[in-house]
């Protein structure tokens, strides 16, 4: 199955290498103090850089966004190690739209357009305790609703996601290193946004996504998860005219990450509250 899921999230990819219709690509900076990891009671301290690319093609439209995150001592890179620890996230979306595949119209009152998505995350951490090595393939059905201006998109999307964890069990006293492990398939409801709108004439958007994550089976130590929450927005403000130069190149401003049992992990646990992360943050982009 996770052979056939991989060989369907390929020819997405090689579907959406085509010429592109547009694109938006940008480098991103965010900082924030209160960051959490489950089983760490400390705040954690993350400077975060990012690579994101957008693009529409003949058929559709791909997303990619790879992100560098910096951890400062409270989340070490290894038991005892007094510098944090790094880690490389990457997603990648291709979504496919049926009125551009067929030549047909989907529209209808509220809808723009209907579509099928589907892709990758991975990641790779070095911490004390868990150094996760993500594998998740999606697949799923888009709806793309009608709104005045900019993009919502709300899909309903199968998880087949994996681990091969390795690190230091503080319980135990020792050191453990998994073989990558399957959880069971199991649905996301997400949406993603951004939408344009002005106060007094500045130029504002509110961007971002939502998922809801159901219950992925027992983990790979035989404990149970629960359903997961992550809602991450920003609203951002376009100051490229305030610097002479050209629309949407330059972009400041507030973010704001709720993630309710991180990764499946129960706050109310043995995790406990580092699995639920109320992280406000500072944004800062550059699009070329």
């Amino acid at each position: 199955m996770k052979k056939k899921i991989a060989l369907v999230a390929l020819a997405a990819a090689a579907v959406g290498v085509q010429a592109a219709e547009w694109s938006d690509t940008s480098i991103s900076l965010r900082r924030g103090t209160n960051f959490a990891e489950p089983f760490n009671t400390n705040a954690v301290t993350k400077n975060i850089v990012g690579l994101t690319h957008a693009s529409g093609f003949k058929y559709g439209s791909n997303f990619f966004n790879a992100d560098l995150l910096l951890s400062n001592e409270t989340d070490p890179s290894a038991y005892g190690s007094k510098t944090g620890a790094h880690e490389v996230y990457v997603v990648y979306r291709n979504t496919l739209d049926f009125e551009k595949v067929s030549g047909k119209s989907f529209k209808t009152t509220g809808v723009r357009g209907l579509g099928f998505t589907s892709g990758f995350d991975f990641n790779t951490k070095n911490d004390a305790g868990y150094n996760s090595k993500k594998e998740m393939f999606v697949a799923g059905p888009t709806v793309m609703l009608d709104v005045p201006a900019g993009f919502l998109n709300v899909s309903l999307l199968q998880l087949w996601e994996s681990n091969a964890p390795s690190g230091y069990n503080t319980q135990s006293s020792s050191y453990f290193n998994t073989d990558r492990y399957h959880y069971e398939p199991h649905p996301m409801l997400t949406a993603s946004w951004a939408i344009p709108f002005s106060i007094a004439s500045v130029p504002l958007s509110f961007e971002g996504f939502a998922n809801y994550i159901a219950s992925k089976g027992k983990d790979e130590f035989g404990g149970n998860t629960v359903a997961e929450t992550n809602i991450d927005m920003q609203v951002m403000y376009d100051m490229s005219s305030a610097i002479g130069a050209a629309p949407k190149t330059f972009k400041v401003g507030a973010e704001y990450q709720y993630w309710k049992n991180k990764f499946g992990n129960d706050h109310n646990g043995a995790a406990g509250q580092g699995a639920f992360a109320k992280t406000p943050m500072v944004r800062a982009e550059y699009h070329f």
